[in-house]
């Protein structure tokens, strides 16, 4: 795996090193050794699978509240997503920054989210797949979310959203609690 850290400090775009032959190719993922030879001491223990029928789908932006932080690592697995993450770490010096990327099933390229960010993605395309691990079990009392349009971070959503949860649109503007 290559390692590209992005402009906010912990998080990490992956791309895979694929050794091919006739048959195609096989790629790490995951490998806990590789990733804490990078500073991430992620361990992770859930998987989710979120599916998106229509292009246009936007989920986020979402984070978990203390003591239920979360590490994630984002991949789309089929079809494609504009990923994108928020600084909501009040004492970084990229607090209220933006990071995103495209990730798609061609580029077979992942996400890594460290606690204290919020994230969400729009689908780029109908029938899109995305493959989450997370740090931690799921913990429905600890979600949280900011409006995905926020000024106060400004994401320069590729298109708009042509499918919204009430609640991914409901969620405040940015008013984080210290802690995060």
């Amino acid at each position: 795996m290559i390692f590209d850290e992005t402009k906010l400090p912990g998080a990490f775009e992956i791309r895979l090193e694929p050794r091919s032959d006739e048959r195609g190719f096989f790629a790490r993922t995951w490998c806990q050794r590789e990733f804490e030879a990078h500073g991430l001491k992620a361990r992770l223990v859930q998987c989710s699978l979120s599916f998106n029928a229509r292009k246009g789908t936007l989920r986020g932006m979402h984070y978990q509240a203390a003591p239920h932080e979360e590490h994630k690592l984002v991949r789309c697995t089929a079809g494609a997503i504009f990923d994108a993450i928020v600084d909501l770490r009040t004492a970084s010096p990229t607090y209220r920054r933006w990071f995103a990327a495209e990730l798609t099933m061609d580029n077979r390229r992942s996400l890594f989210i460290p606690p204290g960010f919020a994230h969400g993605f729009v689908s780029l395309t109908d029938d899109t797949e995305v493959y989450y691990m997370i740090s931690v079990a799921h913990a429905p009392q600890f979600s949280r979310g900011i409006r995905w349009n926020d000024p106060a971070f400004a994401i320069e959503w590729p298109l708009p959203p042509a499918v919204i949860s009430e609640r991914d649109a409901a969620y405040p503007l940015l008013d984080v609690p210290d802690g995060v």
